[in-house]
Formats: C-alpha cells, sequence, structure tokens
C-alpha cells in the first residue's frame, strides 16, 4: 500500500502527442484495395484471354504487395510520442499498438532542447549529459519550431515553480 506521500499529483506544463499524419483513412484503404484488386482482375482476365498465362500470377504477387505496404502504412500510422514535463522531469514515451515504452527520462533543470542538421533538416533533440533524444520527428519544420518553443516555456514554468 502506499502511502500519500508517494501519491502527490504533481502538475504537468506540458503534455504533447506527437502522431504522423493519417491521410488516408481505413475506408478510404479499403476502397483503394479493392479498386486496385478489380482493375488486377480485369487485366488479369484479359491477359488470360489472349494467351499470357503467367502474367495473371505476377499480377497476384503485385497485389499481395500492396497490401503488405498498406500493413506497414497502417502500423506506422498508428505509432504516437508523447512529451510530458513536470517540475521534476522530462518524460518521452512511444506509444504503439504493442503498448507504452518509456524512452527518455531526465531531470527538467538539466535538460537542453537543440535543433541539429542544416536549415532544411533540423533535428529537434533533447540532451542530457552526453545522451540524446531526436522528438517531433513526424512533424514539419515550422510544427518542430513550435514545438521546442512550447517544450522551452513548458520548462521554464516547471522551473520557475521549482524555485519558488
Amino acid at each position: 500500500m502506499c502511502s500519500m506521500s508517494d501519491q502527490t499529483i504533481r502538475p504537468l506544463y506540458m503534455d504533447a502527442v506527437i502522431q504522423p499524419n493519417r491521410s488516408l483513412s481505413d475506408r478510404g484503404m479499403w476502397i483503394v484495395l479493392g479498386v486496385f484488386a478489380l482493375f488486377n482482375l480485369w487485366v488479369a482476365a484479359f491477359l488470360f484471354m489472349i494467351g499470357a498465362y503467367p502474367v495473371p500470377i505476377f499480377l497476384g504477387v503485385d497485389l499481395i504487395g500492396v497490401v503488405i505496404a498498406f500493413r506497414v502504412y497502417r502500423l506506422y500510422a498508428s505509432r504516437a510520442e508523447r512529451v510530458r514535463v513536470d517540475a521534476d522531469r522530462i518524460v518521452v514515451s512511444r506509444e504503439g499498438k504493442r503498448g507504452v515504452a518509456v524512452v527518455w527520462t531526465s531531470p527538467t533543470a538539466f535538460t537542453r532542447i537543440r535543433f541539429e542538421g542544416s536549415e532544411q533538416a533540423r533535428r529537434l533533440s533533447l540532451h542530457l549529459s552526453n545522451r540524446s533524444i531526436a522528438i517531433g520527428q513526424a512533424l514539419g519544420q515550422d510544427e518542430r519550431s513550435r514545438l521546442a518553443d512550447r517544450l522551452r516555456g513548458a520548462m521554464a514554468d516547471a522551473l520557475a515553480e521549482r524555485y519558488d
């Protein structure tokens, strides 16, 4: 049983969930796959009628490849990254179909935010001593800059609470 001191509620200064843009809904994906399968079936029937017997086999392999590609797309589109800032620490976790995994924990007071790379491909990362982690990789460049600004503001608010 936990004591009351273990259950203290810390205010969150930032709780951001970052998800990749899903440009195709599940219904849309099934429609695209259905149209693709019907087109392949139509072409396979035509080729079979003119005597090109081996070609429909390759159209079937093509359809299987597209189905596998859409499954991989759905797997990556369901992933999310969560960045939480409280007065004591910053926690980055990755969420997906297999569950939640905490990939980074660091003290708020000692964590630094940096942009690395060229102007066109700037990477947002958190640094502590000799460790670092890239965050916001599913975001565009402008969104990454806004995330960095929000993160800096949340860290400043958390530090202000801690030292008041």
